[in-house]
This record gives structure tokens, sequence and C-alpha cells, in this order.
């Protein structure tokens, strides 16, 4: 029996995995009641205490429908979430009303103070003015001063003026924004998204009833209203740096003190493979079938990092490309909606054909129609892609004429869940259909004797995969912001960053015990281990995105504390490339495994980089209070995106393509090129522009506020533009790895042969 079936047994692994499933989306869902109870309530009116209306309900549910139309959170964001190049709409629309109404205030003041003294009182009073809730569950009636009134008219006109580029200086500044040319509002679209914008405003800077803290638990910083970090934003993120410390000290001394047991536990009992148990394997008809979707992967990685180019671009010449007109085409909001759109795609494409090439590959045939379901999934695929895309740029151009249509075929606005209605019902069909397809061809597998333990993962992890793209279809084109923030991070963070990572993980140890590499109970332990160890923190980690979302403190707390935990399995990443590095260099066939092997130790590396020390940086809540919606979250962005689900995508690519093409024809000078340059160029990327910018907006932020932070005066400064600038080394050598990898795919696949290898004769002698 070895070490790791004395420490553990499988059967109580289960069973803390199940249950601690269930209490985790229990509590999950018990703290998206609350946030449908306690969100900030959105008035039947919006009037003065003159009795003038200034805004509906329609308006500002009518105002959101307008801004998801022109692009939404790809277009600046709302309570930090979305695009950085434009204000954060909610603190622009703060700070501007409360600069606004100050003024106003100190001007109509009849209290014979010098105009110092005047302005100074009337400062102190200011926060109180406007934080006091005067909103009236009764009459759902938020009553404001007649000053505020005419502050707030005051701040409609400049949107009003912006978003119909009425005059120069809204022009100036919609080149600034990287507005799109086309994206002009009429005059009633304007005041309705002017609504809304006032609307997350008033959130963010009115208190909670009975309570001195906002709805956005004083979200953003904003000195003028006294917008400052609350004590449970201090203390729970002392709380949380503690429970790190603690969870990391005892999880790094069990690893330490089971080491030198559990490496020499990893081998198979019988000894390393000699050859290749895998080289033999029959490929399928629905295996060679998944090649296809492989090349349309290449398509979207090169797309997405062409799109990445030009959207960095325009940060600093706003609505051109080195002087052309691009973006009367291909404006800012649509180049960052695919790019977003298309790296969640391509990766999520590479996971799902590895699926399809893998499961018939185990059972060693194909089930009755198999091919056919590989190939009417791919159309599929490509259809949702084309339709939805095509409908993004109608919506951004003002093509569609009805909301409704927008909402249903147009643009959601809702970052990486931006495709329209009809087409996530569509993708969500289309998962569900490979979850079919993957359990149908896995089912003989689970006929076979032995520990079926990892295909049950697999097929568990493939199932969650299925459902939990789902949740995207939990809220509706009126849904309240805050509810839809709760289910769209439900797909971004357990869909995209949290199951597929399971299914992976459980997929690659599966074939690692086929390839006679791993031990079985070894191999199942470990999954378990991890998954258990990733879940616990990652589901109500989800918490840590929506802190200042309009939702109530407990949501700080749980998701304080349970996020820090999501950084302690990367601690030990060492002992699990140390591993790694043990059991991939024993046999030389497995050079033929060589750089999809690499391409997952690099995901080891980027998984403690990008998802730990980059991640942490921001998550706890004293941090994040500072740091949302600036470059900081880009930063993590695409180490952790690219990083470690782009490489692990990579490299299940290259184990499948090992099967399909003839791989002793592989140009390895061509994929080690492509592999250092992808690493070097993202590391460039990160340490020379993003986490640079997002160190100095970081500052600013503390310094002067974080609407200025956002500003277009502090963006196109010198020093930001320089830096936007000194991203251009890096994604030079990042795009020459791009297309390294793209020739070696191409060389690969014309190089094929349709004729069975020779079990890799070259690697095995």
């Amino acid at each position: 029996m070895s070490t790791y079936q004395k420490t553990f047994s499988i059967k109580k692994l289960w069973i803390i995995l199940a249950v601690g499933m269930m209490v985790m989306f229990g509590i999950l869902l018990l703290l998206g009641q609350q946030i449908y109870q306690q969100a900030p309530p959105i008035p039947a009116l919006v009037k003065s205490t003159a009795g003038e209306t200034l805004y509906t309900r329609n308006d500002i549910e009518t105002g959101q429908n307008v801004w998801q139309s022109i692009g939404g959170m790809e277009q600046g964001s709302i309570w930090g979430h979305g695009s950085y190049l434009a204000p954060d709409w909610s603190a622009d629309w703060l700070h501007r009303e409360a600069l606004t109404l100050l003024e106003i205030n100190t001007q109509r003041s009849r209290s014979g103070l010098t105009l110092e003294q005047e302005t100074a009182m009337q400062k102190a009073m200011l926060p109180a003015l406007m934080r006091k809730n005067t909103y009236d569950p009764a009459t759902e009636t938020i009553t404001v001063s007649n000053n505020r009134a005419a502050a707030i008219k005051q701040v409609e006109g400049h949107y009003l003026r912006l978003y119909q580029g009425s005059d120069e200086a809204s022009l100036a500044l919609r080149r600034d924004y990287a507005f799109s040319v086309h994206g002009l509002l009429n005059a009633q679209e304007a005041k309705q998204l002017a609504a809304f914008y006032f609307w997350t405003a008033w959130g963010a800077t009115t208190n909670r009833p009975n309570d001195n803290i906002t709805y956005t638990s004083n979200w953003p910083h904003e000195p003028l209203v006294n917008n400052k970090p609350t004590t449970s934003t201090l203390m729970w993120s002392i709380a949380s740096i503690i429970l790190l410390l603690g969870a990391a000290g005892a999880l790094v001394t069990y690893y330490v003190k089971q080491f030198d047991d559990w490496r020499d536990d990893i081998l198979p009992e019988q000894g390393m493979a000699t050859s290749d148990l895998l080289a033999n394997a029959t490929v399928t008809p629905s295996m060679r079938a998944t090649a296809k979707y492989f090349w349309v992967v290449c398509g979207m990685f090169v797309s997405q990092v062409l799109l990445g180019i030009v959207t960095a671009h325009y940060a600093v010449e706003g609505q051109g490309l080195y002087g052309l007109p691009f973006a009367e085409y291909l404006p800012y909001t649509v180049t960052r909606t695919w790019h977003t759109q298309l790296a969640v795609l391509w990766i999520a494409t590479a996971w799902l054909a590895a699926g399809l090439y893998v499961a018939p590959m185990l059972a060693g045939r194909d089930p009755k129609f198999q091919r056919f379901g590989v190939n009417f999934l791919f159309i599929s695929l490509v259809i949702i892609v084309i339709g939805s895309f095509v409908g993004q740029w109608a919506a951004v151009h003002r093509f569609f004429t009805s909301l409704t249509a927008n909402f249903w075929f147009g643009h959601q606005g809702y970052e990486y869940v931006d495709l329209g209605r009809f087409w996530q019902i569509y993708l969500t069909i289309g998962l569900l259909l490979w979850v079919v397809l993957v359990v149908r061809a896995l089912w003989p597998v689970l006929q076979q004797k032995g520990d079926k333990s990892l295909i049950y993962l697999v097929l568990i992890s493939a199932l969650a995969i299925g459902l939990l793209y789902g949740a995207g279809l939990m809220w509706g084109q009126h849904t309240h912001i805050s509810v839809m923030e709760y289910w769209r991070w439900w797909v971004v963070h357990l869909w995209v960053e949290g199951i597929f990572e399971v299914f992976a993980t459980a997929i690659i140890s599966l074939l690692f015990v086929r390839m006679g590499i791993l031990r079985t109970s070894t191999a199942t332990v470990m999954v378990l281990f991890a998954t258990i160890i990733f879940l616990f923190g990652g589901v109500l980690g989800t918490f840590h995105h929506l802190y200042f979302s309009g939702t109530p403190t407990s949501v700080i707390a749980v998701g304080a504390m349970i996020s820090a935990l999501e950084v302690v399995p990367l601690l030990v990443v060492g002992f699990e490339a140390y591993n790694r590095y043990k059991v991939e260099r024993v046999e030389k066939w497995q050079l033929a495994y060589h750089w999809p092997f690499m391409f997952f130790s690099a995901v080891l590396l980027w998984n403690f980089v990008g998802a730990g020390l980059f991640g942490f940086m921001i998550n706890p809540p004293i941090a994040l209070y500072y740091m949302q919606g600036l470059n900081t979250t880009a930063n993590h962005g695409h180490a952790a995106l690219f990083g470690v689900y782009g490489m692990l995508g990579l490299g299940l690519t290259l184990y499948c393509m090992r099967g399909l093409t003839d791989i002793t024809r592989w140009d390895q000078k061509m994929l080690k090129r492509a592999f250092w340059a992808l690493n070097i160029g993202l590391g460039m990327m990160t340490f020379l522009s993003l986490l640079p910018q997002g160190v100095i907006q970081t500052y600013t932020s503390i310094e002067l506020g974080y609407s200025f932070a956002r500003s277009t005066e502090f963006m196109h400064s010198p020093i930001m533009e320089a830096l936007v600038w000194a991203r251009v080394p890096g994604d030079i050598v990042f795009s020459i790895g791009v297309f390294y990898f793209a020739c070696f795919m191409v060389k690969a696949f014309a190089g094929n042969t349709k004729e069975k290898q020779s079990n890799y004769i070259h690697v095995n002698k």
C-alpha cells in the first residue's frame, strides 16, 4: 500500500468533496439570496423637494439597456467592473455631481462668510448631504434637494453632450475615451443612459438604511463625500492575511513532511513504462474529426492577439491606428469585446476538443454517430462565433433599432458574456451536447475493472462544465445589475477558472496513468486532494469579485476569508513541478511528449505568478478597494488567463496533435521558439507595462481619489502613455511566439500522413 493510500482513503476524500461542495454551494446560494434582498433599490421616481421629476424607474432600466447596447463593460466600467480606458461611470458621475453641488451650495449660500470660508464650510457639510438616504420604501421615491437637483441636471448635460457629440470639447473627450465614431445616441437615449449612471453613483454614495456605509461599502474612494474604506474592509483584510499565512504554513509543513515518501509512490508499482503505451492507440474517425477544432483554436488565438494589440493601441491614439481611421470600422468597444470573447472561446475550444479526442481514445472505439456529433458541434461553434460577433459589431454601430433585439442578438455589454441571449442559449445547448458526446464515449471505460475515481471526476467535471455555463441565463434584460453580477461571476469564475481546471487536471492525470507514468491510486488521491483544496477556496472565492457591487458586507467577510485560501495550493507548486519533472524524464519515449509537458510546466509557473502573486495582490478587500478596475486587474487577468488556462489549452492541443499528425516530422525548433517567445513576451507585457501602470494608478487612487486615477487627464498623461508604449516590445515578442506556433500547426498538419506511425521509432530506440 502506498504512502498516499496510508495517508488518505479515496472513499473519505470523495465524502469530503461531496459534503464540502454541498456546504460551499449552499453558502453561495444563501449569500446570493441576501444580494437579491439587499441590492440598492431602483426607485420608481427621483424627484426634487420642489416636486420636479428627474428620473423614473423606466429611465434607469432603459438606460441600463442603452449602456449595454453600446458596449457596456467594454467601454468604461460600472462599480469597477469593465474596461480601463474610459472612466468608471459610477465614480465619474459621483465626482462630477459632488463638485457641482459644492459649487452651487457655495454660490447660493447667504452666510456672509468669505468665499474661502464658505467653500470650506460647504465642503465639510457635503458628505452628510450626499450620503443621506432619502429613499422612501412606501412610495419607492428618492427625494433630493433643489440644489442637488440642479447639480444632477448639470452633470446630465455633460453626458448628453458627450454621447451626442454636440461640441468640439465632447468630441475630443470621445476620442480620448476611444468611443465609436458611429455610436452617437439621440437625446432620449442619452438622458436615459445618464439616469442609469446617476443611479449607480447614488448607490455608491448613499448610506444603507440605518447604517453609515453606502450600498457599495463606501466604494469608490472619493474624499469629497468621505468615501473611505470601512472598518469591516480593513478587519477582514487583516483576518484574510492571517488565515493565508496559517493555512500556507500548515500545508507546506505537511508537504515537506510527506514529500520524501510521496515521491517514491508516484511511479507505477511495476515501474515506469518502457514504451509509449498510447502509441498504438486507435485513432478513431471522431478523433480524427477533432483536427479542425485545433485549426480553429489556432485561428482564434492569432485573431485574439492581433485584436489585443489594436485594443492596447487605442489607449494612446483613441480612434485611429497610426493615423488610419480604423475606429470607423472596428472601434475600441468592438476590438475589446472580440479580444476578451476570443480569449475564452479559443481556450474553451481547446479543452472541449481535448475531451472529444481523449474519450474515444481511452475507450478504444467510437460510439455510433460519434463523428457526426463531433462535426455537428463544430458547425454550431462556428455559427455561434460568427453570429455573435456580427451581432456585437452591429450593436456598437447602432444597427439595432430595438433594445430587446439587441439583448437577444447583439451586445449584452457584460464582460466575458457579451454575446446576445440567443447565442448564449445556443452555446449552452452545444456544451450539453459536448457532455453527451464525452460521456457516451467514456461509457465503455466505466465497464472496465479497477478504480474508476478519475473517470468519475472527469465525467462530473464535464457535466459541471455543461451546467455552470447555464448560470449566464439566470438574468434577463432588465435584471438588477447587482444580481446580474452575482450570476456573471458564476460563469467567469466558477466555469472558466474553476470547473475547467478540475476537468483538465483530471483528464491529464488519467492520461498519465494510461501512459504508465503514474500510479493509479496516487494519481487519484492527488487529483481528489487538489480538487478539494482548490474548490474549497474557489467556490466561495467567487465573492472577492463582488465586494463593492451593491452587495451586503457579509460578502466581504466570506469573500476575503475564503479567497485567501485560493492562493494556498499555489504555494506548493514547487513540489508539483518537481514531481512532474521526475515522471516526465524517466524514459526516452517521453521525448515525444516533451513540448506538451513543457506547456503544462509553464502552467505551474504562471499559476504561481499570475493567479497567486498577482491575484492575491488585488484580492484582499482593502487592496481591491483602491485597485478595482485599474491595470492591476488587467495585469492579473493577462498573466492568469493566458499563462494558466491558455498554456494549458496549448499543451492539450499538442498532446492531441501527437496522434493526429506525424510527430517524427514536427519542427522542434519552431515549437521551442514559440514556447519561449510566448512565455518571455507575456512576462515583458506584465512586468514592463501592465504592472507599473497598475501600481501608479493605485498610488493615484489612494492619494487623489479613484475617479482621478481613471480620468482622461491621468490616463493620457505622459507617464501612462509611455507605459502603454512600453508594452510594445513584449507584444512583439509574444506575437513572434504566436506566429511560430501557428506556423508549427500548419506545418505539422501539412506533413500529416494517414498511415499509422511506427510507434515513434526514433524516440523508442
